[in-house]
Order: structure tokens, then sequence, then C-alpha cells
């Protein structure tokens, strides 16, 4: 009895066994397919460590059953109810150009933006119209014809006034979600190729009252050096996918994981749960910053263990 008992039992942990070196070797394939999917990579180490590593099933999921292509760039005619927002490009950009005036469009100097804070360091600045669903009430008040339209465009998921000054950049990096693809619409633009966005190694340059869509998850980064301010609306679309069940999912996503990356314009405004959190998160990372500064050695050696245990828990409790 009890020898059939412990053959049933080493059975049950073989099959549990090889069902984690299944689920892992299926993580590692995703983390290879986002790493290689471009023609623009991160290094080895600098992939490992990328927040698209971890968001690699996800995103994977999303390429696969997208109805939209996989491309780095897209055409905006593919989504016709953009129309009505390159129709009306010059009333969003005299309420753009107002919150300029009165400095409204900013970085935020409250560690309460995680998803973007690493680009105000190098200039770039935003004011949030709306963000999965929730609407920012000092948008509504200060741009009240373009949050109109916005309310308008169910597909529209994310929305802000992007500014890049001259002399400003955008480090190279890829977004962590891929259940969106970006638009861009120019405004305020110098006109010039000495300001522009590259996505996957191809480069657009901004043009007043023209769109252009790409696939955020593709390495990109963007600079200006063309002596003039550049102002956009920056949109966030969600991807079409293939099958019903499939956007049911990409939108369940967005509503309950992308909305706790809420951020406030100004005091009124909601803060997600992440953002609330961040200045404690960041508080850490600060501390990780003056080790590095002060023995870059020691620092990788931390954070490789860490993250190899942190691997090793997940990888034993599943």
């Amino acid at each position: 009895m009890c020898a059939v008992l412990s053959t049933q039992i080493l059975g049950f942990l073989g099959i549990e066994l090889t069902m984690k070196y299944i689920v892992l070797i299926l993580f590692i394939l995703c983390v290879i397919y986002v790493h290689y999917r471009g023609r623009v990579r991160y290094s080895f180490w600098r992939q490992l460590s990328d927040h698209s590593t971890f968001t690699a099933p996800l995103n994977v999921f999303m390429y696969l059953f997208s109805r939209a292509p996989t491309t780095p760039y897209l055409q905006p005619e593919q989504f016709p109810e953009l129309a009505v927002l390159r129709d009306n490009w010059q009333t969003i950009r005299e309420e753009g150009q107002k919150l300029m005036e009165i400095q409204q469009i900013k970085a935020s100097d409250k560690f309460n933006d995680a998803g973007f804070n690493s680009f105000f360091k190098t200039g770039w600045k935003r004011f949030y119209l709306k963000w999965y669903d929730d609407n920012h009430p000092s948008a509504m008040t200060l741009c009240p014809q373009t949050t109109a339209l916005l309310r308008g465009l169910p597909s529209v998921k994310a929305a802000m006034f992007a500014e890049l000054p001259d002399g400003s950049r955008l480090p190279r990096h890829r977004d962590p979600y891929a259940g969106s693809l970006r638009y861009h619409l120019g405004l305020i633009t110098p006109n010039d190729d000495r300001c522009f966005i590259e996505v996957d190694g191809e480069r657009y340059s901004w043009r007043d009252g023209e769109g252009v869509m790409f696939d955020e998850t593709y390495l990109h980064y963007a600079e200006n050096k063309s002596g003039q301010n550049r102002l956009i609306l920056f949109c966030d679309i969600e991807r079409p996918m293939r099958y019903r069940w499939a956007q049911a999912v990409n939108h369940w996503l967005g509503r309950n994981l992308m909305s706790a990356a809420t951020a406030p314009n100004e005091e009124g405004d909601r803060t997600g749960g992440v953002n609330r959190l961040f200045k404690y998160i960041y508080s850490v990372r600060k501390v990780g910053k003056r080790l590095k500064a002060w023995n870059k050695t020691g620092y990788y050696i931390i954070k490789w263990t860490l993250f190899g245990g942190i691997a090793a828990l997940i990888f034993f409790s599943i």
C-alpha cells in the first residue's frame, strides 16, 4: 500500500515539475520572440532586466491575435475614427497652446507618474486629457473642446498633450504593454527633420496637422535639435484583435491594469494605485543608485542575486 502511494506521489510530483518546466520554457520563448522581434535590440543584459522581459507572455498574446499589422509603423487611415481628431487639429492646437502659455504642460515633481518619470529628466513634459476611463477634472476645465472630442472616441484609451522642448530627448525604450498602439498628431511642430522619432531604426519627423501611428513596443527614441519646441496630441489606441474574446481580454487588462497607472495634472485629479506607491519604490531605487555610484560591481551582484531569488521563488511556488 505504501509503495503504491509513494509511486502515486512521485508521479504527481513529476507531473507538477514537468508543468513548471513547460511554463518556464514558454516564458523563455516569449522573451526571445520579444527580443528578436525588431531590427533594433537591447544588449543581452539590458534586455534581461527590462520590463518587456516580464510582460513578454502578455505581449506575445497581443501580437498573435492582433487584427492590426504588427509592423513598427501603421497607416492612420486604418483607424477611420481618428479622422475627427485630424479634422479638428487646429481647435486642439489652440487649447494646447493656451496650456503652454500658462505652463500647465509640465513634468511631475512629486514622484507620482511612474510610467514617464525617467522622461522628465531629459526635458519631456505632458498634460493628461484622459487615461483608461479616468477623466481628469483639470483637463475638462482647461481643454473642454479636446476632451469632448475624446469622449466620442472609445478606442482612444489614453490621451495627453506632449511637449518636447528644443534640446530635449526621449531615451531609447519600449513601452511595457502591447494592448495599445500609439498615435501622434502634430500640433505645433518645427516641421523640421531635426525633430524626430525613430521606431525600430526608421525615422519620422512631425508635421503640423499630420498624424502618425506606430507600435510603441518596438524600441524607439525621440529628440529635438531644431531650435523650436514641439507639441503633439499623444494618444493610445486600443489594439484591435482578431476575435471578440481576445478583444475582451485586451479591454479587461487595459481597464484593470493600466488604470492603476493614472497620474494627476494637479490636485483634484485621481492618482492610481501604482503611482501612489511609486514615491516609496523610488526611494529604494535612489538607494540603489547611490550604491551603483559607490560600488558598481557590488550593485550588480546584489541586483542579479535579487532577480535570481525572485525568479526562483516564483518558479517553485507555481
